[in-house]
Formats: structure tokens, C-alpha cells, sequence
């Protein structure tokens, strides 16, 4: 038998289970109604196999939660913290750490030390938090990916990467004064997890060198990113991914990282960055904002399990190969099926084309967050909406922005759910594929003043 035709497995064991429990349909029709159609309005219990997210949402493993053990909880100065320093210098790179509650508390801290009122912030592809806590900085933020990016059947191996010309364009039309930095987001999450090329990640961070302009990497889900380097850049297949993301973090002058994806932890982050004195400044905010510079946020438990996961992300290559093929193996079921979906697949979740499957729903009537309440109907399976109501209103005009992509995002959870759930998740979206037409629009009965997607209400369109 050939090897490469051989089955896989996954490189862990089941050594813990917690039971779920499958509603009934008229229960999950009551359930989706008192949530106003927001599955983030959902309770958990009534939830078979949530893929909402992946933030959080990993099992631990058997190291890390003997690392809780061991976690120092001294206010000041604690062992576990230092701990941390030390794995995020080993694994990414960098000197200088700030360790945040989550994602959310590095971008804040971020935005508010580099960003003055009226610059501008280019990135690839918005994402809603990083949005706007620049905003609320002063700053606006630039969309410079590539084209490619917004087109959902664009079979381009690299979506995620920045168009120079674009790049170029914005600090030409700004001055290199008042682009504080380049926002640069690996395996971009709202573009279908797509990755970014280290030739493109090297080109970027050549050409803002010069200019002064800071490069810093959202780099919450690099390791998989790394993955899709190692898979499909020329000259990289044979090497490990541990020193294909010490070459990608190489490109850059610091990072954000929401510790709950690729660490493998449930809570955590950290900004990292390599000069001293932006350090200095950032622990100015991080005490005022989050908690004191040995632990902004997080319990010494915490540190302790994050360190673990931090290196245990990288230790071999199995887990992310496991890990991204998972969500592989329900994207083609997806695709033989006929179901539109962002193609490639991306590394973290499969991304549905709703503004396709529910083109009889205008977007202003929400199609993503109507496909996602009926998978959830039909299933029991919760999956959220990135699209319309994710990308908010313009701050300006207080219209509805309205992204190419209308998406609803299936999370796969790290190392929680097996072959056999994303068998139930492809047969639960196949079948409501094909009752489509029968699925109306939404609209708001509340909607929140900013980041609507997280609690906003909904009523069906009639």
C-alpha cells in the first residue's frame, strides 16, 4: 500500500470525556428563538458540538495540567512568569514580554502605545477586536491584502498576503510619519483562515525597515500558518515548523497572540516585541489596564499552562498536521458535497460562502447570520456568522459596511471532537443546503453600538 493513502490518526489519546447532550428539534426552534437568532446568545447546554470558536476552546493536555501544579501565584515577580518569558523567547523569538488576560488586552495595549490620532494602520484584512481598538486609538485602519483575498473561489496558496502596491500606495498618500505600523495577521481569520507567505512577509518587513514603520504580527495562529508554508512555499517542505515560524517572527518587530488558539490554553496572551523602550511604555498601560508586568492578567496556574503549551505547540509536527487536517477532512467532505466554502480551506475552521448558498437573502438582511441559526436548528451545531453583521457600520456615514465575504465559520476546537462530529457537522450542512430556499433574512430587534456580532437580537424577515 502506498503510505500517503494510508489513514491517520490523531497523536493523542482520550484520557477525560464530558458528556453532550443532542436537543430535540423543537427544543433547539425555542433555544435559537430566546437567543434572537444570535448563536452567541446560545446557552452552552443547549449546544451539541459547538464550533463557535477555537478560542479557549482546546483540551489541555496531560503536561500542562500538571503544569497548573506548579503555577506561583506571588503577586510581584513570580516564578511562573519568568517561565513564560523564557518559552516565548525560545519558541518566538522575542526579548521583551507583556502578558495580557487574552488577544483582546495585547491589541488594546498595542494600539493605545503606538497609534495618535488621525494615523493610518494597514493591515490584511480587518478583524473585528484589532478594528477596533484602533479605532478607538484614533487611528483608521486600511485594508491592503491581497485581492484574491475577498474572492471566495481564488485558489491562491497564500490569500493572506499584503499587495505591495497597495502598501506602497498608503504610505504614499500618508507619509511614513503617521503609519505607526503595518497590522500583519498570519493564517487571516476573516479571509477564511488563509495563510501568508514568508516571501511576502520578508518583503514587507524589508521595504517598512527603512521608513521607520513598525511591523508587528497578529501571530495568534502562526503555527498553522507555518503549516501551510511548510506545505506549499518552495524550499520549506522539509523543514520543522518550529524553525519556519522563528524565520516567520523574524520578519517583524513584535506580535500579539491570543494564547487560546495555537498555545493551546484557555485564557491568556501577551504583546512581544524586541525593543526595550517600546517594552517600557507598554507595561506603563499593561499596569493601568490589565495587572502588574509579571502578570498582566493571568494566574501563576495560568502562566504555567500557557509556557507548556507554548512549547508543546511546536514539539513535533504532528499536532498542527493533525490539527489542520481535522478541519481538512470536514472542508472536503464539504466540497464533494457541492457546498460552496472559501477555498483552500483555511487552517483553523471551514468558512461556508452563505452570500452564495443564501443568495435570495439580501445582505442587509443578514444571510450568514441566518444560515448559522439553521444549521444550529437542524443540528444542534453552532457555528457563528463573519460577515455583514461582524463588519459592523462605518463610523462616518453609520451605514452597514458590506465585506465580499458573507460567511458563516465552522471552529474546529483543538484536540476536542472527532471524525465522527465533523461526519454529523458535513450531514447537518448538507441538508440544510439543500432545504435553502425556505431559510428568510433577518433584522436587528437590538443591536449593540459596537462589536454588534457578540449580542446582538434578531427576528426573522417575513
Amino acid at each position: 500500500m502506498n503510505s500517503s493513502h494510508r489513514t491517520w490518526a490523531e497523536p493523542w489519546k482520550i484520557k477525560m470525556v464530558e458528556p453532550i447532550r443532542m436537543t430535540t428539534q423543537a427544543e433547539r426552534e425555542a433555544a435559537i428563538a430566546k437567543a434572537g437568532y444570535n448563536t452567541f446568545l446560545l446557552e452552552a447546554d443547549d449546544v451539541y458540538i459547538d464550533l463557535l470558536t477555537d478560542s479557549g476552546t482546546s483540551a489541555m493536555s496531560d503536561q500542562q495540567w500538571s503544569a497548573l501544579m506548579l503555577g506561583d501565584e506571588s503577586y510581584a515577580g513570580s516564578k511562573s512568569f519568568y517561565k513564560l518569558v523564557e518559552a516565548v523567547r525560545d519558541v518566538y523569538g522575542y526579548e521583551e514580554l507583556i502578558p495580557t488576560h487574552q488577544g483582546r488586552g495585547a491589541e488594546h495595549i498595542l494600539s493605545q502605545t503606538l497609534i495618535s490620532e488621525g494615523d493610518v494602520v494597514p493591515g490584511n484584512m480587518y478583524f473585528t477586536t484589532t478594528r477596533f481598538h484602533q479605532e478607538m486609538a484614533g487611528g483608521k485602519f486600511v485594508d491592503v491584502i491581497l485581492d484574491e483575498a475577498h474572492d471566495p473561489h481564488s485558489l491562491h496558496p497564500f490569500k493572506g498576503n499584503i499587495d505591495m502596491a497597495k502598501l506602497r500606495a498608503v504610505v504614499d498618500q500618508h507619509g511614513a510619519e503617521r503609519v505607526p505600523y503595518v497590522s500583519f495577521e498570519t493564517n487571516v481569520n476573516m479571509a477564511g483562515g488563509q495563510p501568508v507567505s514568508l516571501a511576502n512577509m520578508k518583503e514587507v518587513y524589508e521595504y517598512c525597515s527603512p521608513l521607520g514603520i513598525l511591523v508587528m504580527l497578529d501571530a495568534t495562529r502562526a503555527a498553522e500558518n507555518a503549516y501551510f508554508i511548510q506545505q506549499r512555499e518552495f524550499g520549506y517542505h522539509d523543514q520543522p515548523l518550529a524553525q519556519i515560524l522563528r524565520e516567520m517572527t523574524s520578519y517583524s518587530d513584535g506580535a500579539t497572540v491570543s494564547s487560546k488558539k495555537d498555545n493551546l490554553v484557555n485564557i491568556g496572551g501577551f504583546l512581544a516585541v524586541r525593543d526595550p523602550e517600546l517594552a517600557r511604555r507598554a507595561r506603563s498601560m499593561l499596569v493601568a489596564f490589565e495587572g502588574l508586568h509579571t502578570y498582566g492578567g493571568m494566574s501563576g496556574r495560568d502562566m504555567e499552562a500557557l509556557a507548556a503549551g507554548i512549547r508543546e505547540m511546536v514539539q513535533t509536527d504532528d499536532h498542527i498536521r493533525s490539527r489542520v487536517g481535522q478541519v481538512e477532512y470536514i472542508g472536503d467532505a464539504l466540497i464533494k458535497a457541492g457546498i460552496p466554502v472559501i477555498r483552500p480551506v483555511g487552517g483553523h475552521g471551514v468558512f461556508l460562502d452563505a452570500g452564495t448558498i443564501l443568495d435570495h437573502v439580501p445582505q442587509d438582511q443578514f444571510p450568514a447570520q441566518a444560515l448559522a441559526a439553521a444549521i444550529y436548528v437542524d443540528s444542534g451545531v453552532r457555528g457563528m456568522e463573519r460577515g455583514v453583521v461582524s463588519a459592523g457600520r462605518d463610523p462616518q456615514t453609520g451605514e452597514n459596511r458590506h465585506p465580499n465575504l458573507e460567511l458563516v465559520r465552522l471552529t474546529i476546537p483543538r484536540r476536542v471532537y472527532t471524525q465522527s462530529h465533523m461526519d454529523v457537522t458535513a450531514e447537518s450542512v448538507i441538508r440544510v443546503y439543500e432545504k435553502r430556499e425556505s431559510i428568510s433574512g433577518l433584522r436587528f430587534t437590538y443591536e449593540p453600538d459596537t462589536l454588534r456580532f457578540f449580542q446582538a437580537r434578531f427576528e426573522p424577515v417575513t
